[in-house]
C-alpha cells in the first residue's frame, strides 16, 4: 500500500515538474519578487521604510489596480507600473476564463449536453416527432403527479426545436438531454438509474424507416431495463412483429399504434359511432373516461362482487387490472410467494406460472366470485361532469 502511494505521488510530481505551466508560475513568482526588491532598493528612505512597504505596494497595485504608496524614483515607478499592468492582465484573463466556463456550462445545458443532477423519481420521454407539444401536454394533463421539472426529454432533434418548446411558459422547466436514447452513455446523463417511469415514442427526429424506429425502441427498452430493472417502461411500436422482443425485455406497456389506427378505422366503417365513444373513453382528462385506481387494502382477497358493491355512484366498475406496476417487482414478489410452499411439486408448478406472468393484465367484467389478488387495480368508466342550465344561470 505504501509503495503504491509512493509511486502515485512520484508520478504526479513528475507530471507537475514537466508541465510548462509549472515553469511559467515559477518565472512569474521570481519576476514579481525581483520587482518588489528593486522597488524597495530605490525607494528605501524616500517613500518606504521596509520590505513590508514594498510588498504592500505590490499587493495593492497587483490586486486593486492603483497605488497606495506614491513612489517617486524613475526605476521605482517603472517597476510599479509593470506590477500594475501585470495584475490587470492576470485578473482580466482569469475573469474571462471564468465567464467563458459559465457560458460553456449554460450552452451545454441548453443543448442537452450536460449530465443532469439532483433528480430522482423523474419521468423520461424519449423520441421526437411532429406534434410533440401535444404529446407533452397530454402527458402532463394525464399525470397530475408529474410537474414539468420532473420531465426529462431525450432525443436527437435539433436544439432549435427544443428551444422553441422550452420558450413556452408551461414548458420552461423541462429538462433536456441530447443524444440517442438507445445508447447507455446518453441514458446515464439522464440519470436513468434514479428514474421512475419512461415513455418511448416512435422517433422521427431523423429519416428513420419503420423498421429502424421499432428496432431502436426495442434496443432502448433492453438497455433501460438492464441499467434500471425497477424502471416502468411504456413503449410505442408500429410493427407488431417487434412485440415479442419488447415482451422479452419485460416492457411494462406496449402501444401498437398501427393496430389501434386500423381498429379505429374498421369500427368507424360500421356507421355506429364507435370512434366517438372510443375518443371519450381515452380522453386525456385525468378525471373522466377510463380510469384506473387503487383498490382499498381491505378488499384484497375478497370477491369482485364485494368490490362492486363498495363502489360509489358516479363511476362504473368494468374490470380489474392484475400484476400492476413494475414487472421486475411483480416477478420478484411472485418468486418469493412460490418458494413459501413446502411441497416441491407445487413450487415447480408455481415457478412455471411465473414464466407466463403478464404485466398489467386486464380482466373485463370477471365473475362475481373472482378473488382479487395483490397488486390489482380497479378499472372504471367515469363521465365528464355535465353542468346543468340551472347551475349555469346561477353562476352567471
Amino acid at each position: 500500500m505504501k509503495k503504491h502511494l509512493f509511486r502515485s505521488l512520484k508520478r504526479n510530481l513528475l507530471i507537475i515538474l514537466k508541465s510548462p505551466v509549472t515553469y511559467l508560475v515559477v518565472a512569474f513568482i521570481a519576476l514579481m519578487t525581483i520587482l518588489i526588491d528593486v522597488v524597495y532598493r530605490y525607494e528605501a528612505g524616500v517613500t518606504m521604510e521596509s520590505y513590508t512597504d514594498s510588498f504592500w505596494n505590490f499587493l495593492i497595485a497587483f490586486v486593486a489596480g492603483y497605488y497606495d504608496i506614491c513612489v517617486v524614483t524613475p526605476i521605482g515607478r517603472a517597476c510599479s507600473f509593470i506590477i500594475l499592468i501585470t495584475g490587470i492582465l492576470v485578473f482580466s484573463t482569469l475573469t474571462g476564463k471564468i465567464a467563458s466556463m459559465f457560458m460553456d456550462m449554460q450552452m451545454k445545458k441548453n443543448k442537452g449536453l450536460k449530465k443532469l443532477k439532483n433528480l430522482k423519481g423523474h419521468f423520461l420521454l424519449c423520441g421526437y416527432r411532429e406534434g410533440f407539444e401535444r404529446i407533452l401536454d397530454t402527458v402532463l394533463r394525464s399525470n397530475p403527479d408529474i410537474t414539468p421539472d420532473m420531465v426529462v426529454l431525450i432525443n436527437d432533434t435539433s436544439s432549435e426545436n427544443i428551444e422553441q418548446i422550452r420558450n413556452q411558459q408551461r414548458f420552461k422547466d423541462l429538462q433536456y438531454v441530447s443524444g440517442d436514447f438507445s445508447e447507455e452513455a446518453t441514458l446515464k446523463r439522464a440519470l436513468i438509474k434514479d428514474a421512475e417511469r419512461v415513455l418511448i415514442i416512435a422517433d422521427r427526429s431523423k429519416n428513420y424507416s419503420t423498421m429502424e424506429m421499432d428496432s431502436r425502441t426495442v434496443l432502448a427498452a433492453l438497455t433501460m431495463k438492464n441499467l434500471n430493472p425497477k424502471l416502468y417502461v411504456a413503449a410505442e411500436l408500429y410493427d407488431s412483429k417487434f412485440k415479442n422482443h419488447l415482451e422479452m425485455a419485460h416492457c411494462d406497456e406496449i402501444i401498437l399504434t398501427s393496430e389501434y389506427e386500423h381498429s379505429l378505422l374498421a369500427t368507424a366503417s360500421s356507421g355506429m359511432g364507435y370512434s366517438n365513444v372510443i375518443r371519450e373513453l381515452i380522453s386525456d382528462d385525468a378525471d373522466s373516461g377510463i380510469l384506473i385506481e387503487d383498490i382499498p387494502a381491505s378488499y384484497i382477497g375478497k370477491t369482485y362482487a364485494d368490490l362492486r358493491s363498495f363502489i360509489a355512484t358516479g363511476s362504473v366498475l368494468v374490470g380489474l387490472l392484475q400484476n400492476t406496476g413494475n414487472f421486475y417487482m411483480r416477478r420478484q414478489d411472485a418468486l418469493r410467494e412460490a418458494q413459501k410452499n413446502p411441497d416441491v411439486k407445487k413450487i415447480v408448478g408455481n415457478l412455471k406460472k411465473i414464466k407466463t406472468l403478464k404485466s398489467n393484465d386486464p380482466i373485463l367484467v370477471p365473475a362475481d366470485d373472482f378473488v382479487i389478488q395483490p397488486h390489482t387495480k380497479a378499472i372504471f368508466v367515469k363521465g365528464k361532469k355535465v353542468v346543468r342550465s340551472e347551475e349555469l344561470a346561477v353562476s352567471n
